[in-house]
């Protein structure tokens, strides 16, 4: 059995999957009894486990991919009702608490990025280690990686590996799918990882050439850039005051998105001399990470995955919600419709 601080035995048994900077975060959650919580990205149901554990709480917890959720049913069965399950995406997550009774809640924590077990299977599509079809989508609806890499335009296919892979190479990347796509459909993992290794030349020793384009295509199937935007600003709706914010990234374009939201919801404004009519909005969050929580040596050792993981938390104040901006947080991409018709 998995135990908790005190010993006592935790809902669910032995957790599979040890979430990156588990420690932090439950400790900037400030998980208390009675209190609810929402696990906006499930996955594997470490930080679930791990919330559950802490303290005689509450978890509601979502994910877009339907295995998970399927598989999150045994723990769900033995919490004793302290954690309900939903299939969705977690930019609905104010949406979703309100449904299930929640007006306000105490904590959101935010694990981004594709699981470790999602890369692991090979029937989705996710990694360039394993054969499979070019799927790369974490939910069962919408286009597909192999979709995109049939029907965008050589333009956009190199705005999108450069945008979100940073791949130097992408309009090379970019016109030797094209080239392929045009002899032959590219419909699985191995056939677009080696069309992106005959034009990017990794050193010994580097990542293998198709990380950037994989990375790329899977963030923008899923768009997920959008999501996180749109789950902080939902986050930042149904916190209460004093309610924490905990988001973990592994991805740059994610970490900057956080980082931005939070330093402009934490800013407190000046009046300005030439505008003095024109209020500042309230700060709506409290910084509680001024630089980013980063895993130590041994955690890296022990998981070789969380080596660029980032944490950033912070604390809701009693200020109202703000309207988002989402454009002023996102990278200038194609949508993905407009993208399927090869605008």
């Amino acid at each position: 059995m998995m135990t908790g601080r005190d010993g006592s035995a935790v809902a669910g048994g032995l957790a599979r999957h040890v979430p990156v900077l588990a420690r932090p975060a439950l400790e900037l959650l400030n998980v208390r009894a009675g209190g609810v919580y929402v696990d906006g990205t499930f996955g594997a149901g470490g930080y679930a486990r791990a919330i559950l554990a802490a303290a005689d709480a509450q978890v509601l917890a979502i994910d877009r991919d339907r295995a998970a959720v399927a598989r999150g049913a045994d723990l769900v069965e033995a919490s004793g009702g302290r954690l309900t399950l939903i299939e969705a995406r977690f930019s609905e997550l104010d949406r979703i608490a309100r449904k299930f009774g929640h007006p306000a809640v105490d904590g959101v924590v935010l694990d981004l990025g594709v699981s470790s077990m999602q890369l692991d299977e090979a029937e989705r599509g996710f990694s360039f280690r394993l054969d499979g079809p070019l799927d790369m989508r974490m939910g069962t609806d919408g286009p597909s990686a192999a979709d995109v890499v049939a029907q965008a335009s050589e333009r956009d296919l190199a705005d999108i590996i450069f945008q979100l892979g940073e791949e130097r190479h992408s309009r090379a990347v970019a016109r030797a799918i094209v080239a392929s796509r045009g002899q032959a459909p590219i419909l699985t993992t191995r056939a677009l990882a080696e069309i992106v290794a005959r034009v990017v030349h990794a050193r010994p020793g580097a990542i293998h050439p198709a990380t950037r384009t994989f990375q790329a295509l899977r963030i923008f199937v899923n768009e997920e850039l959008a999501e996180l935007a749109t789950a902080l600003a939902a986050a930042e709706r149904i916190l209460k005051a004093s309610g924490r914010l905990v988001v973990v990234s592994f991805h740059s374009l994610e970490d900057r998105i956080v980082k931005t939201f939070l330093a402009e919801r934490s800013r407190t404004a000046g009046v300005s001399r030439h505008r003095p009519d024109i209020a500042a909005p309230a700060p709506t969050f409290r910084l509680l990470t001024r630089r980013p929580i980063v895993p130590d040596a041994a955690e890296i050792a022990a998981n070789p995955r969380a080596r660029s993981a980032k944490l950033r938390a912070a604390e809701r104040s009693e200020a109202p919600p703000r309207p988002l901006d989402a454009a002023a947080l996102l990278p200038p991409l194609p949508a993905l419709a407009d993208a399927m018709r090869g605008r």
